[in-house]
């Protein structure tokens, strides 16, 4: 063609123009070889000349526009083509097939120029085909998202006149224009399963095929890249009869990505894209919530006409169907439904599950009361998979740390739970995985976003209607271990046989509590839910489920939660570095537990060990809220479990004396608010009496601590009150079991004793301690157990001072702490005590010289606090046996020390340690020395506290003081000469 070959020889020379910088002269050299195009290509279309137009735009593309190595023939083709295009106007549909591809060629080429003049070149020809380039939409698309991120400005501006000239067109047509050649090319592209409507158009602009490319580009990290597929994304889904938000899970993940963007642009236009998909969620759902309700009630109304009409048919096959969630459907909306639709829960076809409007009540004649059927909403038959989106949300919420992205992720979890919240329950284990850490968040609105997100996802889970038990089960649960293998259950009348510290040890494991929560298989169900209510709770809000709000089961159908996988997910943030994490974690399954007592009970086995370690925990509020899992834990149980749990605690505090010094009031004191303070005790002393033998030195140390509690928690105030009255057998039996366990520290023995208003036996304890060693230790017991005569617990006591006639072995007792407490501040304020009440007993002494009579004061008491003696059989009390097991024990205390002391002396260097101090190390003291004089002995020795010291003469004021002080001496021991001659 002369006209091709003129062009290409201006081509040829353009090389000599760009020397001169004549480039005014080249753009209009190929302005005027355009137009000449053009007007050829005009006359041959007006002529209807079409084999010449092909053979033209033939030569233009495969000569020129795929020229390799010459760039000015490209441009020369590039021009060439649009100049073609624009002379066949509305014609050039049936050439677009060879005019576009080698345009989209040079959007690649190496040359800037030739890259610009194909953005030129194809601007032209969309301008003029319109909606039939939609056709290649994804070509265009593609080529459009690399030239986004041109280094070369006048590429770039060139891409942006052509990406806005594209929008434009898919904004007018991409719903709705069909192609007027191949239609039939729309319909095979489109993936017949894919989601979004309910009919498929065949358009030129496939959404479908769209899709897969903007997954593949969406991972791009290029900010200019970013920002124009966040334009394009935003573009189409204005655009209403697309619904791009049905394909939102496929590039979802890239959006989040896109949140982390250093460029400011990309961050504010995705977050803006990310709020507009998220209020069209909400709105969709609010539609088919309305639709849904509408029907319903459209349908009790119907139900109610046809009930009044014929009481025999309570309703249509119709109305059947539809509540059961299988309504029938039209055959028409069936025929068109075959387009890309994806099923929601598995339950796409299911108009009653997610509101879908699949009208089918032209079969039944079902219509309003004015007869108009129901009208079409927007957004009515958008079907979006809301477990796919959660699935993205939940993995970005655990490998991001971005807080805009962990942000985003949370609001869109917390619309989610309004919207469809049995969606979440799939999800919940590793949603609380990564939630509970969330609460420790160092920003504010972080932690307040997961906050919220925790509460309505904890109230949601409460809502959920518990699975009924069933009854043939409950005889296999009640025999379904829950303890430790070593706990054997005991027989009816018999005493339970308990496992010991040391052998629990050897079965465990010597396993220190910063070791790893044990994660275990799941087991069966141990117990059915507790009848009985809780008595007294700890000072923990834990959210319970509202009673008398349980959603009918039949017409609630929700996915079940994952117990085992929820609980080993909360066991895990025990080992969290932060307090609010872990008191959380405790929080939720407290909930479970009260929620679902079997359920967790079956997993208890793997969920025990980290509580108990727990208790280990810095925290006090993590410790209350470990105690009251542990106790709702126990009262669900057997008494197996309960005394495994007891064990494992003695045990624990083995092994960590620190926390036994810092947490065992507490723990101990807890306990105690939740379970039954005499089953705690009970089982706790008869574990200390077997185990005692092993580590001594622990189980006075553990006697003392639960002492201490005894007498001065207010928790156990009914406690006390029960020791006071040795008059039932229980409290007889409950007096013998602490008695025998408290033998272990005499302090301990001596102040329950007086507890429990048995002064004699006291007293007779306090004849045991001048043959014993008084230790530093025995002394600060001594000095304590006097500063808590003067609390108010002891009020009873200092009152009964006041009868002497009654209670004659209390003055002994008091006075017999007096002798063995050295020159003190506590030995003042005893003396000071007995001094204010000196004259009462005083009045009431008997003289010396008098003829021996029956004492009725000893016959009172004897029947009062030692009735056991005199009547009550097999179940009373042996004062005398445990006498006898007191000092067995502290004998065997003794020697425990000795051989302590003899180690430490053992390895001491001769010269640090002096003969005299080896001698009283190694030999203990005898009855004569402890009687002799007492030269040079240390006040807490056997020398000075074997026998009352000579009172040192007193001066002054203090005169009267002694000869009170004397007088109650002989009161003492008026009391106790009549006492002995009557025994």
């Amino acid at each position: 063609m002369p006209l091709a070959r003129d062009l290409v020889a201006f081509l040829a020379n353009l090389q000599e123009s760009k020397q001169h910088h004549d480039h005014r002269l080249y753009s209009q050299k190929l302005t005027e070889e355009g137009r000449r195009l053009e007007s050829v290509i005009r006359n041959a279309l007006a002529d209807g000349n079409h084999d010449k137009i092909a053979r033209i735009v033939h030569q233009l593309c495969h000569d020129y526009a795929y020229a390799v190595h010459q760039p000015h023939a490209r441009n020369g083709g590039l021009i060439g083509l649009a100049a073609a295009a624009i002379a066949l106007g509305a014609e050039v549909a049936r050439y677009l097939k060879e005019i576009v591809p080698p345009v989209l060629a040079c959007f690649s080429d190496q040359d800037a120029r030739v890259r610009y003049y194909a953005c030129e070149s194809m601007y032209n020809i969309a301008k003029v085909a319109k909606g039939e380039i939609l056709l290649y939409f994804n070509d265009v698309f593609d080529a459009l998202c690399k030239l986004a991120a041109d280094t070369e400005l006048s590429v770039k501006n060139g891409a942006d006149l052509l990406d806005r000239l594209v929008k434009d067109i898919v904004s007018e047509s991409a719903a709705t224009y069909a192609s007027i050649l191949s239609p039939e090319a729309a319909i095979a592209g489109s993936e017949p399963n894919s989601p979004g409507r309910s009919v498929e158009i065949s358009t030129a602009f496939s959404l479908p095929r769209f899709i897969p490319l903007l997954q593949e580009r969406i991972h791009v990290l290029n900010p200019f890249t970013r920002t124009f597929l966040v334009s394009w994304i935003t573009l189409l889904d204005s655009i209403p009869d697309l619904e791009l938000v049905a394909y939102l899970p496929s590039f979802l993940g890239g959006l989040l990505k896109f949140l982390s963007d250093a460029n400011q642009d990309v961050h504010t236009t995705t977050k803006v894209a990310l709020d507009r998909f998220l209020t069209e969620i909400k709105k969709f759902a609010l539609v088919k919530k309305g639709l849904a309700e509408s029907r319903k009630s459209r349908e009790d109304k119907d139900r109610k006409a046809s009930g009044s009409t014929d009481p025999v048919a309570t309703g249509s096959p119709k109305s059947d169907q539809v509540e059961n969630g299988e309504a029938e459907e039209d055959p028409e909306q069936t025929a068109t439904q075959q387009g890309p639709q994806t099923p929601q829960n598995g339950q796409a076809g299911s108009p009653t599950a997610d509101g879908d409007s699949t009208y089918t009540g032209s079969e039944d004649g079902e219509k309003d009361a004015d007869g108009s059927e129901d009208e079409w909403i927007p957004g009515q038959d958008v079907q979006i998979d809301y477990q796919r989106i959660l699935e993205i949300l939940v993995t970005f919420l655990a490998e991001s740390s971005e807080e805009e992205v962990q942000m985003t992720a949370l609001k869109w979890i917390e619309t989610f739970l309004d919207i469809c919240p049995e969606d979440i329950l799939l999800f919940t284990p590793r949603l609380l995985a990564q939630l509970l850490p969330a609460l420790s968040h160092d920003t504010d609105h972080v932690k307040q976003a997961a906050n919220r997100v925790n509460q309505a996802l904890m109230a949601y889970i409460m809502s959920l209607p518990e699975d009924p038990a069933k009854p043939s089960e409950n005889a296999e649960e009640a025999q379904i271990a829950t303890q430790v293998p070593s706990i054997q259950q005991p027989g009816p009348g018999s005493t339970p046989t308990l496992p010991t510290i040391r052998s629990l040890a050897q079965s465990n494991g010597e396993s220190r509590r910063d070791s790893a929560p044990m994660v275990k298989p799941l087991r069966k169900p141990t117990s059915p839910e507790p009848n009985e209510p809780l008595s007294r709770m700890a000072q923990v809000q834990t959210p319970e489920p509202p009673p008398g709000e349980r959603p009918d089961l039949e017409s609630t159908a929700h996915t079940d939660l994952d117990y085992e996988a929820a609980v080993n997910a909360l066991t895990l943030q025990f080992l969290h570095e932060h307090e609010a994490t872990r008191v959380a974690a405790l929080a939720w399954l407290i909930m479970l537990h009260r929620k679902s007592p079997r359920k967790i009970l079956a997993i208890q086995d793997a969920t025990f060990p980290a509580l108990l370690k727990t208790l280990s925990d810095p925290a006090e509020a993590v410790v209350t809220r470990d105690l009251l899992l542990l106790s709702q834990i126990s009262r669900s149980s057997d008494d197996g479990y309960f005394t495994s749990f007891m064990v494992n605690l003695l045990k624990l505090f083995t092994t960590d004396r620190r926390l036994l010094e810092s947490r065992g009031n507490l723990i101990i004191r807890q306990l105690c608010l939740s379970l039954s303070p005499e089953k705690i005790y009970r089982t706790m002393a008869d574990c200390l009496e077997r185990d005692s033998d092993d580590d001594l030195e622990f189980a006075s140390i553990m006697v003392q601590n639960l002492n201490n509690n005894l007498i001065t928690a207010p928790e156990l105030q009914d406690l006390r009150k029960r020791l006071r009255n040795l008059d039932s057998r229980d409290g007889q039996t409950f007096f013998t079991v602490l008695f025998k366990a408290w033998c272990v520290n005499a302090v301990a023995t001596f102040s329950l004793c007086l507890l429990a208003q048995a002064y004699e036996q006291a007293y007779n304890l306090l004849q045991i301690f001048a043959e014993l060693e008084m230790t530093v230790n025995m002394l600060i017991q001594i000095d304590k157990l006097v500063q808590l005569l003067e609390s108010p617990v002891f009020t009873y006591l200092r009152m009964q001072l006041l009868e002497p006639e009654r209670f004659p072995h209390l003055y002994k007792c008091l006075y017999g702490l007096l002798m063995l407490l050295p020159q003190s501040s506590a030995f003042a304020a005893l003396k000071n005590r007995l001094n204010s009440v000196s004259a009462i007993g005083y009045l009431h002494i008997a003289p010396r010289n008098a003829p021996a009579t029956p004492s009725s004061v000893s016959t009172f008491e004897r029947q009062n606090r030692l009735r056991s003696k005199e009547g009550a059989g097999e179940a009373s009390i042996k004062w005398t046996e445990l006498l006898d097991k007191f000092r067995n024990t502290q004998e065997r205390v003794r020697r425990s020390l000795q051989r302590q002391l003899t180690g430490q002396h053992d390895g001491l260097d001769d010269r640090s340690s002096t003969p005299e101090q080896q001698r009283k190390l190694a030999v203990p003291f005898s009855g004569s020395e402890r009687g002799g004089a007492s030269v040079g002995g240390r006040p807490g020795s056997a020398q000075s506290l074997g026998r009352p010291s000579p009172q040192p003469s007193v001066v002054g004021g203090h005169a009267k003081g002694k000869s009170s002080l004397g007088r109650l001496g002989g009161v003492a021991g008026g009391f106790g000469a009549r006492k002995g001659g009557k025994k």
